[in-house]
C-alpha cells in the first residue's frame, strides 16, 4: 500500500471514529437530559406524596381549625361563617321560586316549581350566562345591572304555562359564591372577592341591597328574600333528596364546604338561638392551611405570582382554577431543563393557558398513541409533535397533580366528619364528648365539575375517603354527586324561608 493510501485510510478511520464519537456524545447528552426530566417528575411525586398517615394529619388539622374558627372571630384561617339557615328543606315546600347563582365565570338564572312533597321538583328551567370579563373588575353597579338584566330577560322568556304573570311579584334567592358575613337569611356583607373577581367598591357592602336596587332600576317586581353560599345551596338540595345529608362540598373553579353544626358548639355566638338547635356553617375552607399539606416549589411560585398571595392556600392546591396552571409550570420546568418539547414556545410561558379542563382531557386520554395529548400540546401550547414516551410523561404529571388534589379534598371531607363525630371516633364537638359512638348513615353532597365530570379526580377522592376512614366506617359514608345544586338549593331555601315558614334564627 502506498503512502497516500495509508494516509487516506487513517483519515477515513479517524472520520468514522469522529462520527461515532459525535453519535455517542449525542446519546449520552440525550440520556442525561432525559434523566433530568425524570428527576423533575420524581421530585414532584415525592413533594406531592399523600400517604394515609399524612392525610390523617390533615384531617386532624382541619377539625382543630374548625373548632378554633367556631370559638372566636379570627381564631382560625377558616372563617366558619354563620348562614342563618337553621332548617333545611323538609320536602313539603310548594310553589314557584326563582334563583340567581353568581358562580365563578357565569351567572345562572333558575325557576323551580315545587309540588309539596319529597321529592317533588315538578319542573325547573335553567339559563346560564357567561359574565363578561370586564365586569369582574369594574364597578359593583355595573355587575349588578348585568345580573338584573339577565333575570329580566329570563322572566320575559318564560313559557305561558308557568302560571306567573309578568307583573306578579316573584320571590328570589341569591347564591353568591364568595365570602359573605351574613347578618340574617336575607342580608350579608361581602368580605372579599376570590376566583378572579376584584371589584373594590363592593367589599364591605350589603350585597342583597345592591341586587335589590338593580332590580328596582329595571322595574322588576322581585323580592330578594334569601341569600346563600353555593355550598349551602348544595347542602339544601342534597338534604331535600336525602335527609341524612349533613355536609356539602363544592369542587369546581373554586372550592368550599359547609355542614350542619349544633348551635351550642358555635362558641363565638353564645346568644344564638334556633328552634332546631343547629345551623349551617359556611367554612370557607379554601383558606385552610396546615404545615402537613404537601406543598411544592410550584405551589410557592404560583401563590407568589397570584393577586392574593398567602391567601386561599388550600384552594390553590385542589381547585379547578389552579390544577392546570400547576401542570403548566411543571412542564415549563421540564422544557427548560431539557429539549423534550423542542424549543420552549412563548405559549408555554403564558400563565393559566393550560386550563384544567384541558389538563383533564390529557390525563384521561385513553387512545393508544395519546393523540388527544398531542392535539392539546399542538393547539394550545404550540408544541410540535413529540415522542410517545414524552406524552406518557406529561400524563404522569397530570396524574400526580390530580391525585394530590383529590386526596387532600378527601382529607378535608373526613375532617368535617371528625368534627361532628361521624368518622367513627369521638370527634371534636365543642367541649362535649359523645357517648353514642354507633355510626349513622352519613351523606355528603358534592357539586362541581372536578367531581362530577372528571372521573379520575372522583375515583381518587372516593378511594382516599375509604382509606382514611377504613372499610368498617366508610360503608356508612355516602358521597353523592349533585348537579345544579347551588341554584336549585337556593330556590328550595327561598321556599323554606317563605312567609308560611317562620325564620326562627335570632341573636339575643
Amino acid at each position: 500500500m502506498g503512502r497516500k493510501a495509508v494516509v487516506a485510510a487513517i483519515l477515513a478511520a479517524a472520520a468514522v471514529c469522529a462520527v461515532a464519537g459525535v453519535a455517542v456524545g449525542r446519546r449520552v447528552r440525550s440520556k442525561r437530559k432525559w434523566g433530568r426530566v425524570i428527576g423533575v417528575l420524581k421530585d414532584l411525586e415525592d413533594s406531592c406524596d399523600t400517604t394515609v398517615g399524612r392525610l390523617k394529619q390533615v384531617v386532624d388539622a382541619m377539625a382543630v381549625e374548625m373548632h378554633a374558627g367556631l370559638a372566636s372571630e379570627g381564631g382560625s384561617k377558616l372563617l366558619m361563617l354563620l348562614t342563618f339557615v337553621d332548617n333545611l328543606p323538609s320536602g313539603r315546600e310548594k310553589g314557584t321560586y326563582y334563583a340567581l347563582d353568581l358562580g365563578d365565570t357565569y351567572l345562572m338564572a333558575l325557576r323551580v316549581q315545587l309540588g309539596g312533597h319529597r321529592p317533588s321538583i315538578l319542573a325547573h328551567d335553567v339559563e346560564r350566562q357567561s359574565i363578561p370579563e370586564h365586569l369582574m373588575t369594574s364597578k359593583g353597579e355595573d355587575l349588578f345591572n348585568f345580573i338584573a338584566s339577565v333575570l329580566e330577560q329570563f322572566i320575559e322568556r318564560e313559557q305561558n304555562g308557568s302560571g306567573f304573570p309578568l307583573d306578579k311579584r316573584r320571590n328570589l334567592a341569591f347564591t353568591l359564591s364568595f365570602p359573605v358575613k351574613q347578618t340574617s337569611i336575607s342580608s350579608g356583607i361581602l368580605m372579599k372577592w376570590t376566583k378572579g373577581f376584584s371589584i373594590d367598591d363592593m367589599v364591605g357592602k350589603e350585597v342583597v341591597e345592591c341586587l335589590q336596587d338593580a332590580l328596582m332600576r329595571r322595574g322588576l317586581n322581585v323580592r330578594v328574600d334569601t341569600l346563600v353560599n353555593d355550598t349551602v345551596g348544595t347542602l339544601a338540595v342534597g338534604h331535600y333528596h336525602d335527609v341524612d345529608t349533613v355536609a356539602a362540598v363544592v369542587i369546581g373553579t373554586g372550592t368550599n364546604a359547609c355542614y350542619l353544626e349544633r348551635t351550642d358548639a358555635i362558641i363565638k355566638c353564645q346568644g344564638l338561638l334556633t328552634a332546631s338547635g343547629s345551623m349551617v356553617v359556611n367554612m370557607e375552607w379554601g383558606n385552610f392551611w396546615s404545615s402537613h399539606l404537601p406543598r411544592t416549589s410550584y405551589d410557592v411560585d404560583l401563590d407568589a405570582d397570584s393577586p392574593n398571595p398567602n391567601d386561599q392556600g388550600f384552594e390553590k392546591m385542589i381547585s379547578g382554577m389552579y390544577l392546570g396552571e400547576i401542570v403548566r409550570r411543571v412542564i415549563l420546568r421540564m422544557s427548560q431543563d431539557s429539549d423534550i418539547l423542542g424549543h420552549v414556545t412563548s405559549k408555554l410561558s403564558v400563565p393559566f393557558i393550560l386550563r384544567t379542563s384541558l389538563m383533564a382531557a390529557m390525563h384521561e386520554d385513553d387512545s393508544p398513541d395519546l393523540m388527544e395529548v398531542n392535539r392539546i400540546l399542538r393547539d394550545t401550547l404550540e408544541v410540535p409533535e413529540v415522542p410517545l414516551k414524552v406524552r406518557k410523561l406529561l400524563v404522569n404529571v397530570c396524574d400526580v397533580v390530580t391525585r394530590r388534589a383529590a386526596r387532600l379534598a378527601a382529607a378535608g371531607i373526613v375532617g368535617i366528619l371528625k368534627k361532628i363525630g361521624r368518622d367513627g371516633s369521638v370527634g371534636i364537638t365543642g367541649g362535649k364528648s359523645r357517648s353514642d359512638s354507633k355510626m349513622r348513615r352519613t351523606v355528603v353532597a358534592i357539586e362541581g365539575d372536578l367531581y362530577t365530570k372528571y372521573s379520575m379526580f372522583k375515583e381518587y377522592l372516593d378511594e382516599a375517603v375509604d382509606e382514611i376512614l377504613g372499610g368498617e366506617v366508610a360503608q356508612h359514608v355516602i358521597l353523592k354527586a349533585v348537579d345544579d345544586g347551588p341554584g336549585i338549593g337556593a330556590a328550595l331555601l327561598a321556599a323554606r324561608n317563605s312567609p308560611e315558614d317562620v325564620d326562627t334564627a335570632q341573636m339575643l
